[in-house]
Parts: structure tokens; C-alpha cells; sequence
């Protein structure tokens, strides 16, 4: 009989965890509407701010060489595989400790070998043979400075330890003064929203633990109990106030009077 009773009180209470109102709940959320735009533009302001002012400006650069030589040439599709196995050597080789460590060592780099890697950024667009470096600092002129310099120092070690002509440089590095980061009209916006998710995760959270009773609606839905009458407790309250403020104003009345 008990495991029973335990059963049915499991489900009554999974059931209670299932049904929620929807219509109740956005209802709640609409009534804190003014706290859903307070976080909205607390998250928006926030955001602009760290982005304008905390985080750092970083710039890009990139150089371009090609793989091919004049001593090679496309006439068929051994070579294009040819070509598309070089490119992806070549993209090993730039990203390579011997090459970034002399380029650190020419410029007199205040990096290690994995700082710098972390800042360079290789691409091989499709259908080509073109290798192109890309170099992300927050100096512009040295993003441009490294760039070239890889670019140089790789085109020199694949020619001395490949035993291969050198690859064209097609391409030295660029600076428009355009910072590439941080993006600060979308972090505004992901900031915004992310206040505003908050602040409704909130309010759901608030709503979905608030076991308090507040009419006989809630007694059936919190409860599953029926509600079989109600007392006007708030009128006969409210009766009973301001009876008893009649009969204070007469008490003051009389003894005045006197």
C-alpha cells in the first residue's frame, strides 16, 4: 500500500514538473518587461565598452607567393597534383620552427616559435596555386613587417633545403590601417541579447520555483486539491477597518465635544 501511495506521488509530482503554462509564463515575463530592457541595454553598454575601451585592436596582413617556377610548368593533370602537393609541403614548411624562428631572430621578435605561429595564418585558395601568409599583431606595420619577412625567409629555405627553385613572392604585405578586430557593433549586439536571455532566465527560474499560493487556480495546479468555497477574507477585512476607523473618529468627536 505504501509503494503504491510512493508511486502515485511520483507521478503527480513528474507531472507537475511537465505542465507548465505557457500562457501564465510569458505573461510573467511580460510584466518585467522594464527589467528585460534595463539588462538588455546594461548587456549592450557593457559589451561597447569592453570592447572600445579593454580589448586591444588587432590588425592583418598578408603576403602571397606562387609555388610553381619557371622550370615547371602545367600541361597536364600530374602536374596540377603536382602543384596541390607542393602547396601543402610548402604550408608546412612556413609554419615550421626553422622558418619562424630565424624570421623572430631577422626582426628581433619579443616572441617564442608558438606565440608567433599563433599569430600566422595559412590559406591555399581553392583552385590555385598560391600560398597566401597571413599575420594578425596589434601593430599594423609589424603585421606587415612579419608577414613579408616569412615570406622571404621561407621562399630562401625552400630553395636551399628542398633543392627547388624558389616560389614567387606575387604578393607583399598590405596595411590599410583597418582593424580586423574585435568587431565592436556585433559584440554591442551579442552583449545585448545575452543580458536580455539573462534576465528572462531569471524571471523563468523565479516563476518555476515560486510555490506560492495566490488564488484557487493555484491550489488545483500546485496542489491537485478542488477547492470546494472561498472566504472574502479581503472584504470582511476591509469591512472591518473601516468600521473601526468610524468609531475612533467618534471617540475624538465626544471628547472634543466634552
Amino acid at each position: 500500500m505504501e509503494q503504491q501511495l510512493q508511486q502515485e506521488r511520483i507521478v503527480i509530482e513528474n507531472d507537475d514538473e511537465i505542465e507548465i503554462d505557457l500562457k501564465d509564463l510569458v505573461l510573467e515575463i511580460l510584466s518585467f518587461w522594464k527589467w528585460v530592457l534595463f539588462a538588455l541595454i546594461i548587456g549592450a553598454v557593457t559589451a561597447y565598452c569592453i570592447s572600445r575601451f579593454v580589448m586591444v585592436p588587432q590588425y592583418e596582413s598578408t603576403s602571397q607567393f606562387y609555388v610553381l617556377s619557371k622550370s615547371m610548368s602545367i600541361t597536364s593533370l600530374a602536374d596540377i597534383q603536382t602543384g596541390t602537393s607542393l602547396t601543402n609541403d610548402y604550408m608546412v614548411i612556413v609554419e615550421g620552427r626553422p622558418v619562424l624562428e630565424q624570421v623572430i631572430e631577422n626582426l628581433g621578435l619579443d616572441e617564442t616559435y608558438s606565440s608567433l605561429k599563433k599569430k600566422v595564418t595559412l590559406n591555399n585558395p581553392s583552385n590555385s596555386r598560391i600560398l597566401e601568409i597571413t599575420v594578425r599583431d596589434a601593430n599594423p606595420s609589424m603585421a606587415k613587417k612579419i608577414a613579408d619577412e616569412i615570406a622571404r625567409v621561407s621562399v630562401a629555405f625552400i630553395q636551399q633545403k628542398m633543392d627547388q627553385d624558389a616560389p614567387n613572392i606575387i604578393q607583399k604585405g598590405y596595411s590599410d590601417g583597418e582593424p580586423v578586430s574585435p568587431n565592436t557593433m556585433k559584440n554591442t549586439a551579442v552583449g545585448g541579447i545575452l543580458g536580455m536571455f539573462l534576465a528572462i532566465a531569471v524571471i523563468v527560474v523565479a516563476y518555476l520555483f515560486n510555490d506560492t499560493i495566490m488564488n484557487a487556480d493555484d491550489v488545483q495546479r500546485k496542489l491537485g486539491l478542488n477547492v470546494l468555497g472561498t472566504l472574502p477574507l479581503e472584504e470582511a477585512e476591509y469591512d472591518g477597518e473601516k468600521e473601526r476607523k468610524v468609531r475612533e473618529g467618534r471617540k475624538r468627536n465626544e471628547s472634543g465635544n466634552i
